[in-house]
């Protein structure tokens, strides 16, 4: 189908999205039309703010609009416990269960040699410098339960366990190939609790 110009380019644009077909996007952008035009300003100046002023935590590496972002700036988080995930969206999936009281890593990204990504691609190297600059008791490996995510836990035991630091993995009340992003908060909790060293 044939659009005009300015709703052709924003359904492409809303095609890039991930998970987003033809058939949605178009229906967006006419959702987008259809609405009042301060919505509208409200939604683009929202993507502008995010895109502009959220970069990450020097700490973590976790989205941030502040640095150091704030669980890592609060006093009352457990230090001598960080929590490694793969990705933001882990973090903000942790907190709402709302039981851990550590900090977090975040690698962006897991071990992958088929599809070229190895440990210089990821944010190894960072957390091995925050474990020898902080005191750390305790490594919580989160990474999803899949290939990838395994590997990556067993790459950062292997280089971790040398320097006394106990290493955990969450247990696996999340299913094998889901992702933490997905899972609820009961499920995390227990995957949490049921955690075992590596």
């Amino acid at each position: 189908m044939q659009y005009i110009e300015p709703l052709a380019k924003l359904i492409e644009n809303l095609r890039a999205l991930p998970g987003i077909g033809s058939k949605t996007a178009a229906r967006l952008a006419y959702h987008i039309l259809d609405m009042e035009p301060s919505k509208a300003k409200a939604l683009a100046k929202a993507i502008i703010d995010a895109k502009e002023k959220i970069g990450f935590c020097n700490t973590c590496f976790n989205l941030s609009d502040v640095n150091p972002c704030s669980i890592c700036a609060a006093a009352n988080r457990d230090h001598s416990t960080i929590c490694v995930v793969e990705q933001p969206r882990d973090v903000a999936a942790m907190e709402r269960m709302r039981d851990f009281k550590g900090v977090y890593h975040v690698l962006h990204g897991v071990l992958s040699p088929l599809d070229g990504i190895g440990p210089d691609n990821i944010r190894v190297k960072e957390l091995l410098v925050r474990l020898q600059t902080t005191k750390v008791k305790e490594l919580i490996m989160a990474t999803n339960p899949n290939v990838e995510g395994e590997a990556t836990a067993m790459y950062i035991a292997k280089l971790v366990k040398p320097a006394g630091i106990k290493v955990t993995r969450i247990a696996h009340g999340l299913p094998m190939g889901g992702d933490l992003e997905y899972a609820d908060e009961i499920t995390l909790a227990k995957a949490l609790e049921n955690r075992r060293e590596i």
